[in-house]
């Protein structure tokens, strides 16, 4: 944990202005950006200070969406993903409008409703480099993508790889009424497919991440 600065006292919580809701180190929350047009920004609180006049601040490592991200938003990065960086800031506790919850990606996948307050991460995003970790994940379907949660993807019951719809000349709605589906390397053969996978970091080139604002 980072060390309290001089003239700073440790605080166990804030409440967030104008709500009831309390926030704690290693809460998530959803923080104010400069641009009204922005969606909020998300971040971990690492630590909550107040100084000699009682202003409250937080020390947050952010989340990056992926159109934040060198590369931009690919077709497999989902409307909730998000990435935890390595770009650390101190920001007014006053910016903080709420909070959410940031959801490994396996219990992401397992949610029955999905609120507006739930996201997910499945990979850490070094900021300077545009190097994530991990590098790579396994990848499905004819098209070779790592698996995006909002799409909807059947499983083949001889080889047990999962196919988007379209992929496999079928539209959404008949997918939807299937009791069970064989593709067509299995339709005469069952035989198990080897696992590939997708390198996740951005070419060296990418376009530079943009600058969170300090408030």
């Amino acid at each position: 944990m980072a060390k309290t600065r001089p003239g700073k006292r440790d605080l166990d919580s804030y409440t967030i202005r104008g709500t009831d809701k309390v926030v704690r180190a290693g809460d998530c929350v959803l923080m104010r950006p400069s641009d009204n047009n922005t969606a909020p920004y998300v971040a971990v609180v690492e630590k909550i200070e107040a100084d000699n006049r009682n202003s409250i601040s937080v020390r947050v490592r952010w989340y990056y969406r992926p159109e934040e991200s060198r590369g931009g938003r690919r077709q497999f990065h989902g409307a909730k993903e998000l990435f935890l960086s390595d770009h650390y800031d101190v920001q007014s506790a006053h910016t903080i409008e709420g909070k959410c919850i940031v959801h490994t990606f396996k219990n992401y996948t397992k949610l029955e409703n999905v609120g507006a307050e739930d996201y997910y991460c499945r990979f850490e995003y070094k900021a300077a480099t545009g190097a994530f970790i991990p590098d790579s994940v396994a990848v499905y379907c004819k098209c070779e993508m790592p698996y995006n949660p909002d799409d909807l993807m059947v499983q083949c019951e001889g080889c047990k790889d999962w196919y988007h719809p379209a992929c496999v000349n079928m539209t959404i709605e008949q997918a939807k009424l299937l009791d069970q589906f064989m593709c067509s390397d299995c339709s005469s053969a069952n035989v198990k497919k080897p696992q590939t996978t997708y390198t996740t970091s951005p070419p060296t080139n990418g376009k530079v991440e943009p600058k969170r604002r300090k408030k």
